[in-house]
Parts: C-alpha cells; structure tokens; sequence
C-alpha cells in the first residue's frame, strides 16, 4: 500500500456551501507506547530514561527535544533547547512524550492507559499523575487537566479555566529548527508522568499508553476573501 502525507487540515462533508454547510474536520492521533522494560533509544516502545522523555514521530520511539516555547516570537537563532526534565530520585520518576503538532490545533483527547503499573522490581508506583501542558510540567499544565492513575486502567483530560482556549487552539511554541526552511510554527504538547511511591527508583518494567487526538484547524476559514468556502467546478 501507497502512503503519502498531506499538508493542511482535511475537511470532508457533503455540503460545501450555504447557512447548512457541513463540513468538518477530520480526526488526528499521535501515540507513543513506553514500555519502562526498554531502555534503548530508537527501539520499539522506548520507554525514556532519567531525564529523558520521548516521542514516537520518528517511529520507533526516540528521545525527544523539547524546546523552550516562544510565546509566537520569533528569533533569529530560531527555538532554545529546554532543561531536561527533572532526574529520578527516590520515590518520585518522571517520564513522558512530547507531541509536535502544527499550531492552532484543538486537542480533543490526551489518553493515557496504564496497561501494568510501573516497578523497579520491589516496589511497584501507586500513583501516576500526568501533567499535559507545552513544557515539562509538575504542576496544573497549560492544555489540559488529569486526575492522578492508581491502577491499570485508563485516564482522561479534561479543559478547565484558561486551557480551553489554548487546548482549542494550540500555541506557537516554538518556530521550525531547521534554518534552511522558512520560519513556520509547531506547537508542542507534552505529557508528563510523575510516577511515585514510597521507595521507588528507576523503573524497569511497566507499560503506558499516551494518545492525543486532535484536529488542524484551517487557519483561513471564514475567510471568503483569502478562502472562499467551495470549489469554483
């Protein structure tokens, strides 16, 4: 089978004009499976390491970059890599997975499934509580809001307060790294576990789920001007 990858927001429907246009967007996933058991980098379901979170866009996981966000400013030595992510210390692991959407997206979804609670083999995490926000978070992130995970079992976003609109439409975070290319934005999404137990140290089994869903939005919509709203056929 033929794979391509498209460029824009896909829209689809069956009525592209008058006060019943519906036309809508069409549902995105990025997921990551960490599997703590796995400590290789670029290794299936590479579960990060101390310091170390990762993304799955290289496929398999990699350890990601995250960028310091720009607040949509841009800079002519383009993005700052960010502090890494605080170590592990006794009773309290973080991991994570960083998402690079295209800006002003709306998230609907940030999943995470704990398939087997994370151990380091004599003692197993009680707690996971997940932070979703555009930087490596420990408290209430910018994007979304988690209930802390105590068994195998899924968890949930939910938007409250000022995350609504970030979460409807994702921020600039941080512009392309790449200097040959033409300033563009990416936002950044980031799921951080902070994984606790009295006692616990490094993990060395356990596997979790992160998904986000979300749409890319058309940033020219309503705008029939610079977009008009059919086809001229």
């Amino acid at each position: 089978m033929a794979r391509s990858t498209f460029s824009g927001p896909i829209i689809s429907g069956d009525q592209r004009f008058s006060p019943v246009r519906n036309i809508g967007y069409t549902d995105l996933v990025q997921s990551a499976l960490l599997d703590f058991s796995v400590t290789t980098p670029n290794t299936a379901n590479y579960g990060g390491g101390s310091g170390v979170f990762v993304n799955s866009n290289n496929i398999p996981n990699n350890s990601a970059v995250i960028y310091t966000p720009q607040s949509g400013v841009l800079s002519n030595t383009g993005p700052t890599v960010a502090s890494a992510p605080t170590a592990d210390a006794t009773g309290t692991i973080y991991r994570g997975a960083v998402f690079y959407l295209p800006y002003s997206c709306n998230i609907t979804d940030v999943i995470v499934d704990v398939g087997t609670l994370p151990t380091d083999g004599s003692v197993t995490a009680n707690s996971i509580q997940p932070y979703v926000s555009n930087n490596f978070a420990t408290s209430t992130g910018v994007y979304a809001t988690m209930a802390a995970i105590t068994s195998a079992t899924r968890g949930t976003a939910t938007y409250v307060g000022t995350q609504l609109p970030y979460a409807s439409a994702t921020l600039q975070d941080f512009q392309n790294p790449n200097a040959n290319t033409q300033p563009t934005w990416f936002s950044q999404v980031i799921v951080t576990l902070k994984i606790t137990n009295t006692g616990l140290t490094t993990p060395t089994s356990g596997q979790i789920e992160v998904t986000i869903r979300y749409n890319q939005l058309d940033m020219n919509i309503g705008n029939t001007t610079t977009y008009p709203y059919g086809n001229f056929d």
